[in-house]
């Protein structure tokens, strides 16, 4: 998921774009092939358009502008999120944490799942943002590295947080003041994404990995080696190897981490950078090991047991999907009430349960365990203190940084 600048994309960006709409997070995830069809309302819009058209830049910087709020009047909020984010029944047709809120709020809710892709949806809203108008949404979830840009460009309100008492209370001390937006003033973290590292155990004769050198030097896994075509996770998890901070990198440490990777790609021991399609050769065997997301480690692991996976000791990479309030949005107070259902414990528990991505909401455990005990173990959804301090965060990168790195990073992959 690659981060946007206002005006026209440069063809590096361009590229991290594609990748990230056909294999990357933005793909289809694997649950979503098991069960053949989407949730909510799946809308993908073209690439062409985008790519030819010239953004104006932003006039505002700051807290987005406050809207009259309808919420005390109209008794709804308009959520949009990613597929394969919300539990529900079987049958498609219900949304029980959903429906739990309106039955005790009285306030309906319509949810769409239309987000794909961070830079396909900034884009279907930027115009709207930057004339200052209302988007139709009140509530969205998007990766960290666009909620900063958002915050940064006054496209998203402030919270009050009088409007959410569970959400101040019980949010992780993990994700609870990035850099990119202090305290939480304006977002709250729907779920967090750890990059880790993942093996098939019987493909690697029962020898655990457990670090991105092994990945990269251990001549009895040459050729069965992948790491992600998403940037930030692949060079983020070769910088902590090298000994290098992804939150305060400078270019000259980028370089090394592109180098360390290069050297493997031209020994041939990286098989190929994929994106969630990694999974299919995990399962097979034919990769040993990869640099994978948790929530797909945990998905292939309900189905093979030989599927294993481990926090390297330099640490790994973690990034979060947020909830903000876009600036304009009709019904601000409603969308504050719903953030703050997800942070109730027994909402948050049969949301986790559901996804399998880590939950940023403290006092889970018990409520996890009444559903799933092996969920509630199981430290890919809730981090031990040992594991939540592992985890680091890819810094903030600006506009020229962005297409520098994009363009040395695609160079490697060969994309």
């Amino acid at each position: 998921m690659e981060q946007y600048e206002p005006g026209r994309l440069s063809g590096a960006q361009l590229a991290a774009m594609r990748r990230s709409l056909t294999s990357g997070r933005g793909a289809l995830t694997r649950r979503s092939m098991l069960r053949a069809t989407g949730v909510g309302a799946l809308t993908i819009g073209g690439l062409a358009g985008l790519s030819g058209c010239g953004i104006p830049p932003a006039k505002r910087e700051g807290d987005g502008p406050a809207s009259t709020d309808h919420s005390a009047d109209e008794k709804r909020v308009v959520f949009s999120n990613w597929t394969e984010y919300m539990d529900v029944t079987e049958d498609e047709k219900h949304y029980p944490t959903l429906e739990a809120f309106t039955k005790r709020t009285g306030i309906s809710v319509k949810y769409t799942a239309d987000i794909n892709d961070n830079v396909e949806f900034f884009g279907k809203i930027q115009p709207q943002l930057a004339a200052g108008q209302d988007t139709g949404r009140d509530l969205i979830c998007v990766t960290d590295w666009l909620a900063a840009r958002m915050i940064r460009l006054g496209y998203a309100q402030k919270l009050d947080p009088s409007q959410l008492p569970h959400a101040f209370a019980n949010l992780s001390d993990q994700f609870r003041s990035p850099d990119w937006d202090p305290g939480r003033a304006h977002s709250y973290p729907w779920t967090g994404i750890p990059t880790v590292i993942a093996y098939n155990a019987k493909a690697t004769g029962g020898r655990k990995v457990d670090s991105v050198s092994q990945l990269l030097d251990d001549p009895q896994l040459k050729g069965r080696v992948a790491f992600l075509s998403e940037m930030r996770d692949s060079i983020g998890m070769t910088l902590l190897d090298l000994g290098k901070d992804p939150g305060g990198f400078t270019d000259d440490d980028f370089d090394a981490a592109v180098a360390r990777l290069q050297k493997a790609v031209d020994k041939k021991q990286i098989r190929r950078f994929t994106g969630n399609d990694y999974t299919a050769d995990l399962d097979k065997g034919d990769i040993a090991a990869c640099v994978a997301w948790a929530g797909d480690v945990v998905q292939l692991q309900n189905d093979n047991p030989d599927i294993k996976f481990a926090i390297p000791r330099s640490g790994y990479i973690i990034s979060s999907d947020n909830l903000l309030v876009p600036a304009k949005a009709r019904h601000k107070t409603n969308a504050e009430k719903l953030i703050d259902h997800y942070y109730r414990p027994p909402v948050a528990a049969q949301l986790a349960a559901y996804i399998n991505y880590v939950c940023p909401v403290d006092g889970v455990r018990a409520e996890l365990t009444k559903i799933d005990k092996a969920m509630a173990d199981n430290t890919l959804i809730l981090p031990d203190a040992a594991m939540a301090a592992a985890s680091h965060a890819f810094r903030s990168l600006g506009a020229e940084e962005e297409t520098a790195y994009e363009q040395k990073f695609a160079k490697l992959i060969g994309a």
